[in-house]
Parts: C-alpha cells; structure tokens; sequence
C-alpha cells in the first residue's frame, strides 16, 4: 500500500512542495494511459535499482477530484483536496502495482503545475520519469507540454515512456 505524504500549498514555493526525492525514482501521475504506463516503467527501474518510488501529482483546482462528502456549493479547505488527490494516486498506483509493488511506494500531491515540480525533482532523483502524453490536450501533440517542459529544464536524467 503506498505511503501518502501531504504536502503544504504555498504557490511558487516548488522546493516545499516537493520535498526531498533524493535517492529515487520519480513518476509523474496523471491518470491518463500514458500515465499509467510511465508508472509501470518507473516502478520496474525502482525496483531494478533497490529503491523507493515517489508518485508525484501536480494539481490544481480544476484538475484535482472533489472531496467526499463535501456538498455542492461548498469550497473545501485546500487540505480536503489534497487528501482527495492522494487518495486518487494511491488507488491508481494499487491499481497498476498491486497491493505489493515490490518497492516502498510514496505518494506526493503537488499543487503546483507538473513542469516546475517535475523539474524541482530531476534535482535529486536518480531518475524522472514521465508519458509521453498526458492530459495536456492540443498543447502536447509530439511530446507533451509537461514531458518537453522536463526535458529542457530538468537537471538530472529523465525517461520518456511511449
């Protein structure tokens, strides 16, 4: 079962956001196909390499599932949303991996665009990992916003999934 690990939403604070990745493997999660299939590859390399994975999900708003329990016309604390993401990444994550993964799975909800959290993470990771294409839509037709945004920027190896 992975490991939720909640994460303080300060906007334009990345550093805090995704906390330390050293030593591991990072996947970007989106629930998209693609998505899941970087999942596969990047617990397939942590495993390979003794080492822990981290799921890592940007999210905002928009993007994030509603919380349970919540009644329509009610904003939630941006807390209620983070649980609701870490909760989604860890079904997704149960459902690619099983109940047993064959590695120390960590769950990290970023609200944060993917890009800057993704790039923050190929810092101390030994890998990042992505798909190919997400839910970025027109924007990612070759490569994807996200995947083209960590290729550029980031600052330690990483892996596209296709």
């Amino acid at each position: 079962m992975p490991e939720k690990r909640q994460q303080s939403s300060m906007p334009g604070r990345v550093r805090e956001h995704v906390g330390d990745v050293c030593g591991t493997v990072v996947v970007g999660v989106d629930g998209s196909a693609c998505g899941r299939h970087a999942l596969r590859f990047a617990a397939d390399e942590a495993r390979a390499r003794g080492c822990s994975l981290v799921a890592l999900r940007a999210w905002s708003l928009p993007t994030a599932p509603r919380p349970a329990g919540v009644q329509a016309g009610v904003v939630p604390p941006m807390t209620e949303f983070e649980r609701a993401v870490a909760a989604e990444v860890s079904a997704e994550v149960t459902d690619e991996l099983g109940e047993e993964p064959g590695c120390p799975v960590l769950v990290i909800p970023v609200h944060e665009h993917a890009g800057p959290a993704l790039v923050e993470a190929s810092r101390s990771a030994l890998v990042v990992v992505v798909g190919h294409r997400g839910h970025s839509g027109v924007a990612g037709r070759i490569l994807g916003s996200v995947s083209e945004h960590l290729v550029r920027h980031g600052e330690g190896p990483v892996t596209i999934v296709r």
